[in-house]
């Protein structure tokens, strides 16, 4: 197969996006289309569009290609997908989200398109955080907070909410305090839990408070908290893995294996290289 060049590929290009625009128009009519993607509407869909965009992220961690083409493809179709949607409702167009996101990416990017001086990196940021802020201002959202969606990913909104709040002076002066409110923070969870009347409300509470300082903590380290913990998921899977692996080669089953053992394969499987 010969991959198009120039013109042709451009072209290309196009064809490729009328035709998933096409399919999914197919899809949608009520007559001759498929009868699951008629009656979906914006709620019953956005579930699968936040699963496809963590689909994105797992095909990125594992750094494979092909799995990172077909999950962009799957998300490409929910954007596809619900402004059909919209489309038929007379709301915008696929054209119209496009146009939106182009004319935001301009207006962002003054140093590009606009003729202003190329900033540093760091100057950067703090241009793009004052245009966020202008562009907030002008729909009349002039909270610190405002337009933080609610229904962001819990981690993701906290990571959020703690680096808006940093922007106006409200931050922890250096790690070492930050390690010290988590160590306070684990401390009263230990106190909870250990409580001869265990209050329920009260331990959901404090775990809360430790999962934000720990996200504050991933902040100031300069770690990505959702990368980090999709790590350590992969890594405590492969350890887990270890363990399954090497019961059912001794012909035993985990549930008949002391908490010792398991404990002993787990620290062989650390000292193995993860995949």
């Amino acid at each position: 197969m010969t991959t198009p060049s120039g013109r042709n590929a451009d072209q290309d290009k196009l064809n490729q996006l009328e035709r998933i625009i096409e399919i999914m128009r197919q899809l949608r009519d009520p007559e001759t289309g498929c009868p699951w993607d008629v009656e979906q509407d914006f709620s019953t869909i956005a579930p699968y569009t936040i699963e496809e965009a963590y689909e994105v992220a797992d095909a990125v961690q594992r750094g494979n290609v092909d799995d990172i083409r077909d999950e962009l493809g799957d998300l490409l179709l929910q954007v596809v997908f619900q402004a059909r949607i919209a489309e038929e409702a007379g709301l915008f167009t696929l054209a119209d989200v496009a146009r939106g996101i182009s004319d935001k990416m301009v207006d962002r990017h003054p140093h590009v398109f606009g003729g202003e001086d190329r900033p540093q990196i760091e100057e950067q940021s703090g241009r793009w955080e004052a245009i966020k802020a202008a562009e907030r201002a002008s729909k009349g959202k002039t909270g610190v907070l405002d337009d933080i969606a609610a229904g962001l990913p819990p981690m993701l909104r906290a990571l959020k909410l703690q680096k808006r709040a940093a922007r106006v002076g409200f931050d922890w002066a250096n790690m070492d305090d930050i390690i010290a409110k988590l160590d306070e923070e684990t401390a009263e969870l230990r106190a909870e839990v250990s409580s001869d009347s265990v209050d329920q409300t009260r331990v959901i509470d404090e775990v809360g408070d430790v999962l934000f300082v720990a996200v504050n903590l991933a902040r100031r380290a300069g770690v990505d908290p959702e990368t980090a913990l999709m790590g350590c998921n992969s890594k405590f899977e492969q350890r887990f893995r270890y363990i399954e692996h090497h019961a059912d080669k001794i012909g035993k089953s985990m549930d008949d294996m002391s908490l010792d053992e398991m404990e002993a394969l787990w620290q062989e499987a650390k000292t193995r290289p993860t995949v």
